[in-house]
């Protein structure tokens, strides 16, 4: 069979050129469709019941996570010319395509009391810019004064001062946010140079476009120092520039078909995908060399070019083809995953892996058999003595020390073992990142002084019309609004108690302390008043109430922000909640679910793991049998197992050793790698 398609593919060099050529345009053409995937997720699959409750949240309060935060810290803050320079920069901000509302303590809102249509009014706090110190206090007074937005928008005992940016979501899931992005660094730049306060930007859509920004810009780097890596390599193995060249080529033309795949399908590119074409050109650079390698040997034996051509496909075709079948097949078993972004990894590598190797036996033999002989010091490292020593020195040794050899290998991989125990199933929202990049650095800032920006989302469903706003309710919220304060990771919840506790205070002219929720005697001359919230003709009023209670009344949201403490901490804090919720809301009465992107990065990090532990398991499953079937010996295949089960073993030990070191290395990111040691050609 491989001597018949040796034979076909010198015999038809330029036919198979003209078509090779022609496909490759047609999917670079393809590929230059391919963006950015500016999604957030994709690792939750759609059947799980933590992505259906994400949906139903959308479908009901339309937002989560769509708010970019900007922090300043210092009581020069609160000097007239500062704060008109906060105000202005509020509303340049306001201005930018993309940005739909600006709320900070320079334009915040207040309710007054309207008794001639008995509803509240929404006005601004502040009607004119403070020209003196005298009138920048007594504006402050009247902010400390409004207990709604303390823990919200300013924390007094840091000094510092937050903006609330609320993003247009559709617009953040396109290349347009990078525009907007840009516009928003640049004037608060401006305004941090013209008033000599820090400020630090954070915020879900923030660190969404920096990580994809940093994905974008290490693509073509990893790429050229692959490369660089690669020819480098090629040329001091094969003194050569044209093999090296012809080498790249083909691995070049094997990563434009990769992402013209991509266009085609339609998949974007993730933190995964941004890796397929350094992964092609590792995986694909062996292939020509084994190929190169064949051809030079089978001429310096008898000087014959066009019957060493022949014989390089007909006897490394074979061989070659099961090096990348078994690497493909690795990859391959991420498409049995439930995650979306593995699926898509799984297939572009798995085509790209056989479209190298399809490459590879067509296109080296027919460019060789057009180029001139090679020549004897094209030949030279066919006789490398030192590696020749090399490789007799490892025979020797494992000829004559095979016990020290094995007593080594065993202590080496029960250490390893040992390692393993210590792995830790951890990930983070910015795993992404450098530990010294400035998003991780104003994240820790916001952590500190406002307890996090990661949105965690909480419904209640009274299953009643109208049961938001009975008494029962309301207390219940309360009291978990209560224990949420009680969790350090927890920023300060804002709910519909906080709307009840301010008109309350509006109601009574603006006192601080009657904010609170209503009594008997309040609800009696506030009734009319209430009905007006997330219904009534007051544009600001029926914002207000939609932000947290459905059109039925019978939903309402509690929005918390947290730190990003990692999967392991999450999940133990929502499993504690969990049972504080199930005491203070009873479970026949109300329906109380954990949701937002903090929760679907949970899940999503839970099916990471058990995702890559089964694209392993049929990895090797797949592997073990391509074997069997190839040699038909079960003394071979326990042969060719066992070295590469240690490899693994010792992989994973590392990594155990890292995750307790107090830096650890997160489990869900170093797993693909680990899995990934299965299918590389080296393996067999």
């Amino acid at each position: 069979m491989w001597a018949w398609l040796a034979g076909r593919v010198l015999r038809n060099r330029g036919g198979i050129l003209i078509v090779v050529g022609l496909l490759t345009a047609f999917m670079g053409y393809e590929a230059t469709k391919v963006q950015m995937n500016y999604k957030h997720g994709g690792l939750l699959p759609k059947s799980d019941p933590a992505y259906a409750e994400y949906e139903d949240f959308l479908n009901t309060f339309s937002a989560d996570g769509n708010v970019i935060v900007v922090a300043t810290q210092g009581k020069e803050l609160y000097t007239p010319a500062n704060f008109k320079q906060w105000y202005e920069l509020g509303n340049d901000l306001k201005t930018i395509p993309g940005i739909d509302s600006v709320f900070s303590e320079a334009n915040l809102f207040t309710l007054v009391r309207n008794d001639s249509l008995q509803k509240f009014d929404v006005k601004q706090l502040m009607t004119a810019l403070p020209t003196t110190q005298a009138q920048m206090d007594s504006l402050k007074l009247q902010i400390d004064n409004l207990p709604f937005y303390k823990g919200l928008l300013y924390n007094d005992s840091t000094k510092a001062s937050l903006m609330m940016l609320f993003v247009n979501a559709k617009l953040f899931d396109t290349d347009a946010r990078v525009q907007v992005i840009d516009a928003l660094e640049k004037r608060v730049n401006e305004f941090a140079a013209t008033t000599g306060l820090p400020v630090h930007e954070s915020g879900l859509p923030w660190v969404r476009v920096k990580n994809t920004q940093l994905i974008k810009g290490d693509m073509p780097r990893f790429m050229i120092l692959s490369l660089a890596i690669c020819a480098l390599l090629l040329l001091l193995f094969f003194k050569s520039f044209r093999v090296m060249l012809i080498c790249l080529a083909v691995v070049l033309m094997s990563v434009v078909w990769a992402f013209g795949c991509m266009g085609l399908f339609g998949f974007g590119v993730t933190v995964l995908m941004s890796v397929i074409a350094p992964l092609l050109i590792v995986v694909g650079v062996p292939n020509c060399v084994f190929l190169v390698n064949a051809y030079h040997h089978e001429y310096a034996h008898h000087g014959n070019k066009a019957k060493a051509l022949q014989r390089m496909i007909s006897r490394v075709g074979a061989a070659s083809f099961m090096t990348n079948a078994t690497t493909a097949a690795g990859f391959a078993t991420f498409c049995v995953t439930y995650s979306d972004v593995l699926k898509q990894f799984g297939l572009i590598a798995t085509i790209g892996i056989m479209v190298l190797w399809v490459f590879g036996l067509l296109l080296v033999p027919i460019i060789f058999s057009w180029m001139p002989a090679p020549k004897s010091r094209h030949l030279s490292h066919l006789e490398r003595r030192w590696l020749d020593r090399a490789v007799e020195t490892i025979v020797m040794l494992s000829k004559q020390h095979r016990t020290a050899i094995y007593i080594t290998t065993f202590c080496v991989t029960m250490l390893a073992v040992f390692g393993m125990t210590k792995l830790k199933d951890e990930s983070r929202i910015v795993d992404d990142l450098p530990a010294d990049n400035p998003v991780i650095t104003d994240l820790h800032f916001f952590e500190k002084n406002f307890n996090g920006v990661m949105p965690l989302e909480i419904v209640i469903d009274t299953e009643k019309k109208g049961g938001v706003l009975k008494d029962a309710t309301l207390k219940r919220i309360d009291k978990l609004t209560d224990t949420l304060a009680t969790y350090p990771e927890f920023s300060r919840p804002v709910s519909v108690i906080d709307a009840v506790k301010f008109t309350r205070q509006a109601f009574y002219g603006g006192d601080p302390e009657r904010y609170g929720l209503l009594s008997s005697t309040d609800k009696r001359f506030m009734l009319p008043y209430l009905e007006h919230i997330g219904a009534g003709s007051s544009k600001g009023n029926a914002a207000m109430g939609k932000a947290f209670i459905d059109s039925t009344r019978s939903t309402t949201r509690l929005t918390v922000q947290m730190a990003d403490v990692g999967t392991s901490r999450m999940d133990k804090i929502l499993t504690k909640l969990r049972a504080q919720t199930d005491s203070i809301f009873p479970v026949d009465k109300y329906k109380v679910v954990f949701t937002g992107t903090s929760v679907v990065f949970l899940k999503g990090s839970s099916y990471l793991i058990s995702n890559l532990i089964t694209s392993l398991f049929w990895a090797i499953v797949i592997i073990v049998v391509l074997m069997a079937l190839l040699f038909n010996s079960l003394r071979i295949l326990i042969v060719a197992l066992i070295p590469n089960m240690i490899p693994l073993i010792v992989t994973a030990g590392l990594m155990g050793f890292c995750t307790s070191r107090s830096n650890p290395v997160p489990c869900s990111c170093s797993a693909s790698h680990w899995a990934s040691r299965w299918i590389m050609p080296s393996t067999f």
